[in-house]
């Protein structure tokens, strides 16, 4: 008789721990990822309902483009704001506040009067809006090892893709069966469910009654101190950071390009292909669904290099070079007419963009003390967002150059071209500021405040907030 010992094996064993640690922070990932799936629903019903309102407003392409703008400029005010309040009163509260400012916002559309007041309501909603990452990034970083980390963020960034999804599959029809105004009140809606969830489930590892000793060792394999690590210098110093800087401009660069994605979209497939708002919905969907995709591999595929013995620093760069290219085919599109060979390249290009946010959003995290994270997002969050509060000055302007000249879609296609070129730009700026040695965080002796260090490198000079470890 043959006996088989299994369950002493070492690598069942490993199997056997790896099933037992996985389960609470999978649960607030998935409170993250519907948060994220309600802001993107929320900002998405603009403009799918573009061209009912743009009739009984009466706005032009400018016009939109204004509200647009308005809603970046209070995202640009908001990540700042709430990147610092969520550092400061932690991330269950901080959420809960973005969450409930924004679903406000969402209903208070359903009761303007006039074009002012619309733009009152998408200005409070881009600020309690721009909360939403730098709450959700945070909290990965608070319930996941840095090895898990990029997988996270992009089952998170994936909230993205679904509410954009969902946003063209529900939407068209609540606004025809109900109107424009109970679309927003539904939609709205959704975020005091969430937020009673939120305030009931979150708390932060080392005080959820629930959790596991091993998930929380599981968690907790990073850290380099039993000591909480602290920023020692001022939030300004943020700034004289080159990974800071790297982060910023890749968000300044390709941010726009997803903001243009996301509100113009339902339009240039109304002016090229002559879509109304009952068929709208298909072509939004299979572009939005790629995205999932693109959020989800991204952040697979780093982790799977970094599990093969990549460098984080590498796996993150090698995975934004393969999707910046990704997006290079949309800069084509004047050679493409039929739609869904259009409908093709928009999807590759979106869900690029998807795989390429996952890791840029990586990037503070593997940089960056936990307690100081929400600060980086935000500084990065505001780059972006004033990237896609300028942008669309210039695309308002130019698509009604056009369209006076009867070729609006020659304007897309100039703006395609943009598209196309942005991500590998940023790319080779982000190249060039990230090449030095990654930023270390060491601990101060008899002090347990983080600083930052260049590995193998002195502190900078001049730098305050920079200090050595203490020498034995």
């Amino acid at each position: 008789m043959s006996i088989f010992i299994v369950v002493a094996s070492p690598e069942n064993k490993k199997k056997s721990e790896d099933v037992m640690v996985a389960k609470q922070r999978w649960l607030i990932c998935s409170l993250l990822f519907a948060a994220t799936t309600i802001n993107y629903v929320d900002r998405q019903v603009l403009s799918l309902l573009k061209p009912l309102l743009e009739a009984k407003f009466s706005w032009t392409e400018r016009d939109y483009s204004y509200l647009v703008i308005v809603f970046q400029a209070c995202y640009v005010v908001g990540f700042v704001s709430f990147g610092k309040l969520i550092d400061k009163v932690g991330t269950r509260l901080g959420y809960a506040v973005c969450m409930t400012v924004w679903s406000i916002a969402s209903i208070g559309h359903a009761f303007v009067s006039g074009t002012v007041s619309f733009a009152a309501m998408r200005g409070l909603l881009g600020f309690g809006e721009s909360g939403n990452f730098p709450s959700a990034l945070k909290a990965v970083s608070e319930w996941f090892p840095s090895r898990e980390r990029a997988l996270a963020v992009g089952i998170v960034t994936a909230g993205t893709s679904i509410g954009a999804i969902m946003a063209p599959a529900t939407v068209p029809w609540l606004a025809v069966t109900w109107g424009w105004q109970a679309t927003f009140i539904i939609t709205g809606l959704s975020g005091f469910i969430w937020l009673a969830v939120w305030l009931y489930s979150y708390r932060i590892p080392e005080e959820k009654a629930s959790l596991s000793a091993d998930e929380l060792r599981y968690i907790r394999q990073d850290t380099q101190s039993d000591t909480t690590p602290e920023f020692e210098g001022r939030w300004i110093d943020l700034l004289k950071m080159k990974v800071t800087w790297a982060f910023a401009i890749g968000k300044f660069m390709t941010d726009p390009i997803w903001f243009f994605i996301l509100f113009w979209l339902p339009s240039y497939f109304s002016d090229r292909y002559h879509l109304n708002l009952q068929h709208l919905g298909l072509p939004l969907m299979a572009v939005y669904l790629s995205t999932s995709v693109g959020s989800v591999g991204g952040g697979w595929l780093s982790s799977f290099l970094v599990s093969k013995g990549w460098k984080v620093a590498h796996a993150r760069r090698a995975v934004m070079l393969l999707m910046a290219a990704l997006v290079v085919p949309l800069a084509f599109s004047a050679h493409v007419d039929a739609m869904w060979l259009m409908i093709a390249l928009l999807s590759l290009a979106a869900a690029a963009h998807q795989g390429w946010s996952v890791n840029i959003y990586s990037l503070p995290a593997d940089h960056f003390p936990k307690e100081i994270i929400a600060s980086v997002q935000g500084i990065g969050g505001m780059a972006g967002s004033i990237g896609g509060m300028l942008f669309p000055l210039g695309v308002g302007v130019l698509l009604d150059h056009y369209r006076h000249l009867d070729r609006i879609t020659a304007g897309y296609n100039i703006l395609f071209v943009v598209c196309g070129s942005a991500y590998l730009t940023a790319w080779c700026i982000i190249q060039i500021l990230t090449r030095d040695p990654p930023v270390a965080k060491t601990v101060s002796a008899g002090t347990g405040k983080n600083s930052f260090q260049k590995r193998g490198q002195e502190p900078a000079a001049g730098c305050p907030w920079i200090k050595s470890p203490a020498r034995t």
